[in-house]
């Protein structure tokens, strides 16, 4: 394992916030990931003192950049949505929120396009041209576009319509279990959505991220369609990777 980071990444949940330092050029941790969970509530003041505890935990260089996601949309550092998270991170800005606290350089990003950025360079689409859509089913359907290695951020086609219903709540892994679909009829409904995106983008690839990537033989052989489908392959690390990787400048 390599020994010298050149970011840290922050992974932001709502049940655990998840750091290491990250060697970007190789895409893997110079150290064993610290996790503590998401403080009740999950409001920006006590998620950055989290996020501070872990920085400081494995006592960086100083100028080492940190990459933190957040699970909503993220512009120019500014969060303009939040899920499973306090609705209070809307409007606030938490790039300087972090950078003040951290006393660093801070990049902030939605959590799906750090998974994305990081399969795309270090996982199941790593060298992939053309267009690269990762999504993640779970709760909801995160998604992240990635076009010829380069993020195009905040896609959230988890929300696109499909039979005048937005997409995840039919598609999503928690529609499967809230409704206590088998494999068939859960492929089912994917089928219909990834073939939607399929008709408007015309993707190289699908990477198909999340808890469920773990159970992947369970449903991707059931799905028919023109663009190749894969599992992700970095699981609970690409989030930290991604982070790290885009706060480093790669």
């Amino acid at each position: 394992m390599s020994k010298q980071p050149d970011a840290l990444g922050i992974d932001i949940g709502g049940s655990g916030i998840k750091g290491a330092p990250v060697d970007t050029r190789k895409g893997r941790f110079t150290q064993k990931r610290l996790r503590i969970a998401t403080p009740e509530g999950a409001r920006p003041d006590a998620v950055a003192d989290v996020v501070a505890e872990i920085v400081e935990h494995f006592e960086p260089e100083p100028g080492l950049p940190v990459g933190v996601t957040l699970p909503g949309v993220v512009v120019s550092g500014v969060a303009r949505s939040a899920a499973n998270i306090d609705p209070s991170w809307i409007g606030t800005d938490v790039r300087s929120l972090f950078a003040k606290r951290l006393g660093r350089e801070v990049h902030v990003v939605n959590d799906a396009d750090a998974a994305g950025v990081a399969e795309r360079h270090h996982g199941a689409a790593e060298g992939q041209d053309g267009l690269v859509v990762l999504t993640t089913l779970g709760t909801g359907i995160g998604t992240a576009l990635i076009m010829d290695g380069r993020l195009v951020p905040n896609s959230e086609l988890g929300h696109i319509e499909i039979g005048g219903e937005d997409a995840e709540t039919r598609a999503a892994e928690s529609a499967r279990d809230r409704e206590g679909l088998d494999a068939a009829a859960w492929a089912g409904r994917l089928q219909t959505y990834y073939e939607a995106l399929e008709q408007l983008l015309c993707p190289t690839l699908f990477v198909v991220g999340g808890g469920v990537s773990k159970r992947a033989d369970e449903f991707l052989p059931l799905l028919h369609l023109s663009t190749p489908i894969v599992p992700a392959t970095l699981k609970n690390k690409a989030g930290i990777i991604g982070a790290a990787r885009l706060a480093a400048g790669r």
